[in-house]
Formats: C-alpha cells, structure tokens, sequence
C-alpha cells in the first residue's frame, strides 16, 4: 500500500530523525534527542493545514487567482474557495522525486511545467541537510523555459515545543513590521508592531494573541540571520527556526480557524515574498531565462539544563 504522501525518505544524524516525503517534498517529522521538534502528521494521512509542505512558485495567497506579468493577464485555478483565491503554489501534491542521498541528506527534485495561469518552466532542488547545527532546508529554482518567470517561495512547518497550547509558549520573534490583512487574508496595510500585541522583539507569552499575520522588517544578527525562537513554558527546551537574508519575511500563524491546529503549534513560514505578491509586485523575483535563485532556513534546537 502506497502512503497518501509516496515514499518516505528517512535521514539520520545522531539522535536527529527527519522524514521528507515524495508528496509535495516537504517535511512531515523532525525529532531530536527523542523531542518532536514539528507539530506534523502521521504517515497514514494527508498533510492537512499545509503541516511541512513547500510552498512555490509563491507562498501563500494571490487574490482571485489572477495577476499580471510583463503585459500578460494569468488566471490560476481558485483552491481556497471560501476565500476565492489561489494559494500555496503549485508543487504541494505535485509528486518530487530523489536527486541525491546521502544517511543524513536528500535533494528532492521537482519540475513545474507550463500550465493554465503558470505558463513556465521552473526546476527545483531542495536539499535538507542534517548537521550537528539542526535541520538546514536549501532551496533552488531554476528557470529552465524561454521567457522570464514570477517566482517566490516558502515553507509551512508547525513548530512544537511541548506546550499542550501555545497559549504558555514564550515566543521570540524578530518583525519590526506587521501587515494586516482583510477577510481574506490578503494584506491591505502595514504598521509598526511598537506598543501593539504583535510586538514579540522581546521574549513572552503567546498568550491570547490571535497570529495570522506576515511580519518583515526583520531584526538580523551579526550572521545575517532572522532567528524566531519558542521556549517551553518550563523553560526545560528552546526551539528556533532561522532565515537567511532571501526571506524577508515570515508568516506566524496560531492556526485559530482550524479543527486540527486551533493554537496547538505555531507555524513559522518562511517566505521571500509577501501575500498577494504576484498582484502587488512586492518583494517578486524576475527569474530571466537560466537565471536561479536560492534560499536558506532552517531549525535549531537546544535542550537547556
């Protein structure tokens, strides 16, 4: 019998365990020291609430599915009907396979061929790469069509320190900006996060505060890095998810709406682009013709005491 999410590709390091999956290439466990560092899904199941997947050729939501690029009209197929947009990309149940792999390493690969809305050629590599560090996630794409291409990508994993809710979690988050977004989700302004719920600069609780909000202005330390940090509320574990400079931004989610999050984890994405960028242009990567374009995170996690 074939899982719902193909072939699982097990690493190893030490006492590190991820498990990458054919079904979209994304990550459906992460566990270290015997810890389950995701909030992720049973191998018997379908990823649901977008739990490890990729998120490309654009994170999150375009309105309407509709956009323009160079002088051209594009209508994608609407898969959030109840907001009517298109959202995540193309690749989540796209079948990606194994380029390279090693015990603790694996390119998946993956093409997206032209289609309705996305009439271009891109090839994907990611490599998710265990190291004494934690989890490095290294994405490539490539435009391998005849014309320039829109492009912007993310990742949704649901990070999970412990806590029964995330209500007790004490979050670290880097934002100096937060948008704010209408009923559907897409952004309509942004504003400082200075004296408002949204400020996390400084470590605290969740507590009540309800996140579906993309944050940037990212706070970047001496190596480049955005660093969003969880610690359990005993103080016992720290579990940080990191950035590199071509993800400007990052979408922290408490999954409010949904039967099966409902402020059980805490996704962190991150994303090079806002919501709505293939609309707006914002923060939109041009891929010329054999041009590429690569993107780094990753997780960390320290047990303390």
């Amino acid at each position: 019998m074939i899982a719902p999410s193909g072939e699982q590709i097990e690493l190893t390091l030490d006492e590190q365990r991820v498990v990458v999956v054919e079904v979209g290439g994304g990550l459906r466990t992460y566990s270290a020291g015997g810890r389950e560092l995701l909030d992720g899904y049973p191998v018997d199941v379908m990823s649901p609430s977008g739990r490890g997947q990729v998120l490309l050729p654009w994170p999150n939501r375009i309105q309407d599915g509709s956009y323009e690029f160079e002088g051209r009209r594009h209508q994608l197929p609407i898969n959030d009907l109840e907001e009517q947009d298109a959202i995540h990309g193309l690749v989540r149940w796209a079948a990606w396979t194994v380029g390279e792999r090693e015990p603790h390493r694996v390119v998946m690969r993956h093409v997206i061929h032209p289609q309705p809305g996305y009439p271009f050629s891109l090839a994907v590599d990611i490599e998710y790469l265990i190291s004494a560090e934690g989890l490095r996630v290294t994405t490539t794409a490539t435009n391998v069509g005849a014309a320039a291409c829109p492009y912007g990508c993310g990742a949704h994993p649901y990070l999970a320190v412990g806590a029964r809710w995330v209500d007790s979690v004490i979050l670290r988050a880097p934002g100096r900006t937060v948008l704010m977004s209408d009923e559907r989700g897409i952004p309509v302004r942004s504003r400082a996060v200075e004296g408002t719920e949204y400020d996390f600069r400084r470590p605290r609780p969740i507590a009540t505060t309800r996140l579906d909000n993309a944050f940037t202005d990212l706070e970047r330390d001496g190596d480049g890095l955005a660093r969003v940090a969880l610690g359990d509320p005993g103080g016992s574990s720290r579990l940080t998810l990191w950035v590199d400079e071509s993800y400007p931004y990052l979408m922290l989610f408490t999954g409010d709406t949904l039967p099966d999050v409902n402020r059980r984890s805490l996704a962190v994405e991150p994303m090079t682009c806002p919501p709505n960028a293939f609309r707006t242009g914002e923060a939109l990567i041009r891929l010329a013709p054999g041009g590429s374009f690569t993107s780094a995170w990753g997780i960390e996690f320290t047990p303390v005491g």
